[in-house]
């Protein structure tokens, strides 16, 4: 009777403990949902700002309309991109376009000095360091879980229910490379 018991505790044990962990991968890999929906909730304010940083570029910069067509062109690409790794791709892309836009407005004095693009530069400024911090939150989450189903014993409990998950890395291989900086 208490080898009974014995066994009945064990197996009790090793449920529990499936559980635990099976819950634990779980919340990890909501974690990275989690993270990712920042992204995404980032991405829409940059979104909102484009098209009144894009006006008001407009109104100074007339001739530079493969500028503001490149930058209206990746803004759509980016809002139509379905899955996580089409998003990140186009967020690459808009984030281009949106350097050059800001090198349009270098050449332009006046919209330098315009209050509405200063402000608006401002907080798409402020935005990219928010996607930057969102961004960096979604790699260690996915770091977490990826450990998580790929180290032992989690491994066993995940099999092949979970899949390994992407993080961000960065696409355009110009901004891996250092910056020349010339006196």
């Amino acid at each position: 009777m208490a080898t009974v018991m014995i066994i009945i505790v064990i197996i009790a044990a090793i449920i529990i403990w499936f559980i635990a962990l099976r819950n634990g991968i779980i919340e990890k890999n909501n974690q990275c949902d989690n993270a990712l929906q920042t992204i995404d909730a980032q991405l829409q304010r940059r979104f909102d700002l484009i098209p009144n940083l894009v006006e008001t570029v407009k109104g100074y910069a007339k001739h530079e309309s493969q500028t503001l067509e490149a930058v209206t062109a990746a803004r759509a690409e980016a809002t139509s991109a379905i899955d996580t790794s089409g998003r990140l791709a186009a967020d690459s892309h808009l984030t281009h376009a949106l350097r050059q836009l800001f090198a349009v407005s270098e050449r332009y004095p006046n919209l330098k000095a315009d209050k509405n693009f200063q402000q608006l530069q401002t907080e798409l400024r402020n935005t990219e360091d928010r996607i930057s911090y969102a961004r960096q939150s979604f790699n260690d989450c996915v770091l977490n879980y990826n450990n998580a189903i790929q180290t032992f014993p989690g491994n066993i409990v995940a099999g092949s229910t979970f899949k390994k998950r992407e993080g961000f890395a960065v696409e355009d291989g110009e901004a891996r490379q250092a910056p020349k900086v010339q006196f």
